[in-house]
């Protein structure tokens, strides 16, 4: 949704056991009654090794290294505010980008919870870092 901004963590691409509750702590249970327990993986993936594997592959591949400046250009860059980004439909809820709002300016707690609350449940975009479109990456 457009509201809720959330990015892979590099851990999915490099450490198995993030998928693994491997100390059988009580994660609570889902809406169906049955408990939350190790991430349930795609068909495509034997176990948590195969797939944190079969992920960094993807990720190293010559399809993605060719099209990683447009990926910056989205997150951090050009594309991520503005003009570009609506025309990359790459617009996300106004209390998600840095610098909106200034928590401490609020004079209303209950105000400043309720932001706070919004910017920890649907996360917050990371800082532009650049304007100007990413170059490709070299061969």
């Amino acid at each position: 949704s457009s509201s809720d901004v959330k990015e892979l963590i590099p851990e999915l691409f490099c450490l198995p056991d993030v998928l693994l509750n491997r100390n059988g702590l009580s994660l609570g249970t889902r809406q169906d009654g049955q408990a939350v327990d190790d991430v349930r993986l795609p068909p495509w993936a034997s176990d948590a090794v195969d797939f944190v594997a079969k992920h960094r592959a993807a990720l190293e591949c010559d399809h993605v290294s060719e099209r990683l400046h447009q990926w910056v250009d989205l997150i951090f860059g050009a594309k991520q505010r503005g003009p570009a980004a609506a025309g990359a439909l790459n617009v996300f809820f106004y209390l998600t980008y840095e610098g909106t709002v200034d928590l401490s300016g609020l004079s209303s707690a209950e105000g400043r919870r309720a932001l706070q609350a919004q910017i920890e449940n649907f996360g917050q975009t990371p800082p532009q870092l650049f304007t100007s479109p990413h170059p490709r990456r070299r061969p």
